[in-house]
């Protein structure tokens, strides 16, 4: 019976996959509730296969986290998989009734600038607190706290002050007669929706095959992933220097 089957149709958390050690999670709570219990879930990222994440380890484990997510993954990287796979925990522990929060050593583990405030955004939304152990952000931040909120509102000033660094450097780059882009197939609408998907950090796989070439000979079809690559790279060096001053 369909009814059937969609009430045995239950999200199974991420820690229970074949091989994994059982253990319990808490028991949802009532809306409202007050938190039972504080579950402290810690990451740790170095950008380089020869860096060592030791340092940050040790601080991890004395700071008390109960589970530890790392990797050795560059920034530039548009996704991060140990990263994502502590803030879906996180969100899942949370919707039970936990308080939980996310511990780092240093805030730049977590990305710069944009990435970090649309990070604190999802994790608010998400009610998890979020603590650095070093930094200039040292200590704990609650949600609602503030640090939260002026994250956030960067977030928003960013994005609109990178959108108008690169109109005005493609209308420049018009005036020079230069094409922005593989080949003519990109535009400036492409490119913004590819800095929107970029932001949610998919591949550019996935991004190419959410673009659509809206001229040319190639007119409807997707752009190619290396043409995303080479849209969003010629972007990211023309807003480096507007970025920088």
């Amino acid at each position: 019976m369909p009814q059937l089957a969609k009430t045995l149709s239950v999200p199974t958390p991420a820690v229970r996959k074949p091989g994994s050690v059982w253990t319990e999670l808490p028991r949802p709570v009532s809306a409202g509730a007050e938190p039972v219990g504080h579950v402290r879930l810690g990451y740790a990222r170095a950008s380089t296969a020869r860096q060592s994440l030791d340092a940050q380890l040790d601080s991890l484990a004395e700071a008390g986290v109960t589970r530890v997510f790392s990797e050795k993954i560059s920034t530039r990287a548009t996704r991060r998989p140990e990263l994502e796979a502590a803030v879906k925990l996180a969100g899942e522990i949370r919707s039970s009734g936990v308080a939980v929060t996310l511990v780092v050593h240093e805030h730049k583990r977590l990305g710069r600038g944009i990435e970090l405030a649309m990070l604190a955004e999802e994790l608010k939304a998400s009610d998890v607190g979020l603590e650095f152990l070093t930094g200039e952000l040292k200590g704990s931040h609650d949600p609602s706290g503030i640090v939260f909120t002026v994250l956030a509102a960067m977030s928003g000033m960013e994005r609109e002050y990178i959108r108008d660094r690169t109109l005005e450097g493609h209308e420049s780059a018009r005036r020079r007669g230069k094409t922005i882009g593989g080949a003519g197939v990109t535009d400036d609408s492409m490119l913004s929706m590819a800095l929107h998907l970029r932001a949610q950090e998919m591949s550019l796989r996935d991004i190419a095959k959410r673009l659509v070439i809206t001229t040319g000979a190639k007119k409807g079809q997707n752009p190619s992933p290396a043409t995303v690559m080479r849209m969003l790279r010629e972007h990211d060096e023309q807003a480096a220097p507007a970025v920088s001053t």
